[in-house]
């Protein structure tokens, strides 16, 4: 319980990290509702190139994905609760276009960026994302190729320091799923507060 007490609070700090380094106003609401996701359509201060490994050990370049829509996710698998939640989300939402729309399915991509290369080995990668759906690609790296996309993104993380010296240790972060055209431009990020539904309608609104 006091971990999961810990991991709620760390959530609720990198959130508001999270969202104060985007460094500009928002755009308007991109739907209408309950939980709207917020417009970044035109911005050119989010994205940023990569040459990471994925989780069968090959280099994975941004420009690989040229032509798909990208539903990007920064995480850690050793996270407790809230990146299994939301990356099952993301599985989910892949699933059902699978089934109601295989056209536009085949046009998104996921991916799952770690922020914790240190544990987040490729084959630990490919245990976790196997598990939400096929299509699913982690991504990890050096730390500083790490933090230099995360930068790129705006998605702020940080090591909170063990109770322990060579303990398990948790990681501080923004928790959002940005949805990025097929030229790697960014049209909206979509708060892990989103529903199934409202994602779903979030990519039929953009992807064309």
């Amino acid at each position: 319980m006091l971990w999961g007490l810990i991991a709620l609070i760390v959530l609720v700090l990198a959130s508001a990290f999270g969202w104060q380094a985007l460094n500009a106003p928002a755009g308007p609401a991109a739907n209408s509702g309950r939980h709207n996701a917020i417009d970044i359509a035109g911005r050119t201060n989010i994205g940023a190139p990569f040459a990471l490994t994925d989780q069968d050990g090959k280099t994975v370049r941004d420009t690989d994905f040229a032509g798909k829509y990208r539903l990007i996710y920064f995480g850690y698998t050793f996270c407790p609760d809230i990146c299994p939640t939301d990356v099952q989300k993301i599985g989910l939402v892949m699933r059902t276009l699978d089934k109601e729309d295989p056209q536009l399915a085949a046009k998104v991509q996921p991916i799952f960026i770690t922020i914790d290369p240190e544990r987040d080995t490729p084959a630990v990668l490919k245990q976790f994302v196997s598990a939400f759906h096929p299509r699913l690609i982690g991504l990890t790296g050096p730390l500083p190729q790490i933090s230099a996309v995360a930068k790129g993104y705006a998605a702020f993380f940080a090591k909170v320091p063990p109770a322990q010296p060579g303990g398990a240790y948790l990681m501080n972060h923004a928790a959002m799923v940005y949805l990025m055209g097929p030229r790697g431009e960014p049209l909206v990020i979509m708060p892990r507060e989103m529903t199934e539904a409202e994602m779903i309608a979030e990519i039929r609104k953009w992807a064309k």
